[in-house]
């Protein structure tokens, strides 16, 4: 006999049917009349990581929310990670309830705002956040600009797959970041190295809800587990490099200094490297050279 009962699956699954943890996230737009927006949001998540020439997250929602609807009409997007002071999630409790206009719900809003750092006309962004993604929805993927702001009441078919309107009252934003902008101590962190003390107090937003509340978790300390790096034989590594590029080799005392990297991200890597060195004017990546396109990769993703 199972240990595990089957449990009915309906809509808004991850509320209803399940314990999902979520992040909580202030979304911001531009209303009509120029206003910013704060929407409080779960369901974003990261969507083009890797491989792409543009870095995405995707924001799922009611299509008549005010967030949707400004974001329809053209509007840039932030979303602002908050932490996790009971204050600021009674706060996103109540910014997520529908029905108020942006004039309405923001008269009285907790948090205070600031000029980002992406170009163009955008909402403003929230000073108590630990980070902000500055974000534009891609609408040209499914031809999503097709889709048009003011139908409150439920779209008609035919919707999209994935991009834009999706069902009659859901919607699908893919959204490019722009920039990424955390606060100095965290940016201290991720450049200099992070421990469990540097880590912000983030909200894990549970997903279930009954009828009375919204659930969630504060912040608890991290925990650390040792990545265990499976070293590769450095005639792999060899074999791999060979087969890059005719006009940049590796020595044979660079390629012992690669044998941690996994399998699966060799190419990647050692394709990286040799885009690196041509635009250093290098055709041999000794290990100085390795040194100097080690710093440079570090720098790039800074």
């Amino acid at each position: 006999m199972s240990s595990f009962k089957d449990l009915r699956i309906v809509d808004n699954f991850y509320q209803t049917s399940a314990f999902f943890p979520m992040p909580t996230i202030m979304v911001g737009t531009l209303s009509e009349s120029g206003k910013t927006n704060l929407g409080a949001y779960s369901l974003c998540f990261p969507y083009y990581v890797a491989g792409k020439d543009y870095y995405a997250m995707i924001l799922e929602c009611r299509n008549s929310s005010n967030t949707a609807q400004n974001i329809l009409r053209g509007s840039k997007v932030s979303l602002n990670f908050i932490t996790d002071e009971k204050k600021y999630f009674r706060e996103a409790v109540r910014l997520g309830f529908p029905g108020e206009t942006t004039e309405e719900k923001m008269k009285k809003c907790l948090f205070t705002f600031e000029k980002g750092e992406a170009e163009g006309v955008r909402p403003l962004i929230v000073k108590e956040a630990y980070q902000v993604f500055e974000c534009s929805w891609d609408n040209e993927l499914e031809n999503a600009f097709e889709d048009n702001a003011g139908k409150l009441d439920g779209y008609c078919p035919p919707y999209r797959n994935f991009n834009g309107i999706t069902s009659k009252f859901g919607a699908h934003f893919i959204l490019r970041i722009d920039k990424i902008l955390v606060k100095e101590k965290y940016y201290a962190a991720i450049v200099g190295g992070v421990k469990a003390s540097d880590f912000p107090r983030v909200p894990v937003d549970y997903g279930y809800r009954d009828s009375t509340n919204f659930w969630y978790s504060p912040f608890r300390k991290p925990r650390a587990e040792k990545v265990r790096v499976k070293e590769g034989d450095v005639n792999s590594v060899i074999y791999a490099a060979k087969r890059i590029s005719p006009d940049v080799t590796f020595t044979d005392g660079a390629c012992a200094k690669l044998t941690k990297i996994p399998r699966i991200f060799l190419k990647a890597a050692l394709t990286q490297m040799v885009q690196i060195a041509k635009e250093e004017g290098l055709s041999v990546i000794d290990e100085e050279a390795l040194q100097i396109i080690n710093d440079k990769r570090r720098k790039e993703k800074k």
